[in-house]
């Protein structure tokens, strides 16, 4: 009994150690409910690669483990050999065509499932939003012309076609629950599509290293009637976009408040209240002994500065007291 405790006691820590992992989502091992066709597509071949590599797993751990416990030395000197195992060509034929039919067996499937995660259903014509990555936030187009930042809003049962672009760096677009990730690169322009199939809000997050903001490149997609959409696009993203600028894409360097973290403190800026001069900031970037700032804006419209301006002059600049110097 003795001699089994210490292991009794590794098992009993290994399973501690990943009980946190077990109570996750999924287990922790699985991807995320999938809510778009494209996404269940893509989670039917993960579970039959899974199901292969874990039973592969499971056989030669299983083997390890007796190998090593029928050969163990049993008290044998160190310099004596222990049985000598000659070779066994059947054993060998099929350790190596049975790989090769797991491998086969798994192309067949992933070319099979593929056509239903590449292309959308041909059933009604699509909605086309443009996908921008910028360092550090995502812009949406819409084809009414309307644009948002950080959420992207689509009807509930639509097939949407994403045309993903970047006008700086490599980004990747990926949001678990609707698809698969698609790089978006400067130059180049890629297309991937989902049809959520409920209403609800889907997070994701870039998925390439761009910067030192990379961790703070969030996207959501809110899925929604047709007629919240609707409403969406017409009236509310011109009316809210002044307050997606500031806090999807300046306070993620300049705090909620402009009171500062990894860019300089704004508040007490009067540049916030001077349309043409935080235009050229905005479109042009900075570079100076106080660190680099990208041009962020650099794809704005002349709405999109005039809106950011009135929400920093209501919302965010505070006059210098006094005295002080204006912060810049």
């Amino acid at each position: 009994m003795r001699r089994k405790l210490p292991s009794f006691a590794l098992v009993l820590l290994v399973a501690l150690a990943t009980a946190g992992v077990a109570a996750a989502a999924n287990g922790g091992f699985t991807p995320v409910q999938p809510e778009s066709p494209n996404a269940s597509h893509t989670q039917s071949a993960y579970y039959l690669i899974l199901g292969f590599t874990a039973a592969i797993f499971v056989l030669v751990e299983g083997l390890l483990v007796g190998l090593v416990w029928k050969y163990r030395s049993r008290g044998r000197a160190r310099t004596v050999e222990g049985a000598q195992v000659a070779g066994h060509t059947r054993l060998e034929l099929i350790w190596t065509v049975f790989p090769v039919l797991i491998l086969a067996v798994i192309a067949a499937f992933v070319f099979y499932e593929l056509p239903s995660i590449d292309s959308a259903p041909a059933a009604a014509p699509p909605i086309h939003i443009t996908v921008a990555g910028h360092q550090y936030y995502w812009q949406f187009d819409y084809p009414n012309g309307a644009r948002s930042l950080g959420t992207l809003h689509a009807p509930v049962g639509a097939v949407v076609d994403l045309k993903v672009v970047s006008p700086d760096v490599i980004h990747t677009w990926r949001i678990p629950a609707l698809g698969g990730k698609i790089q978006a690169i400067p130059g180049r322009v890629n297309h991937t599509w989902f049809r959520a199939e409920k209403p609800g809000s889907y997070d994701g997050q870039c998925a390439e290293l761009c910067g030192v903001f990379h961790a703070s490149m969030l996207a959501t997609v809110r899925a929604e009637s047709p007629q919240t959409y609707q409403t969406y696009i017409s009236k509310t993203a011109a009316t809210t976009i002044g307050r997606q600028e500031w806090t999807g894409v300046c306070a993620t360097c300049h705090g909620n408040l402009g009171q500062g973290g990894y860019g300089i403190a704004i508040a007490n800026n009067s540049t916030l209240t001077q349309a043409s001069a935080l235009e050229g900031i905005l479109r042009n970037g900075v570079t100076g002994t106080q660190g680099a700032m990208p041009p962020v804006g650099d794809t704005w419209t002349k709405a999109q500065i005039d809106a950011l301006v009135a929400y920093v002059k209501r919302h965010i600049y505070k006059a210098a007291p006094l005295g002080a110097g204006s912060g810049g």
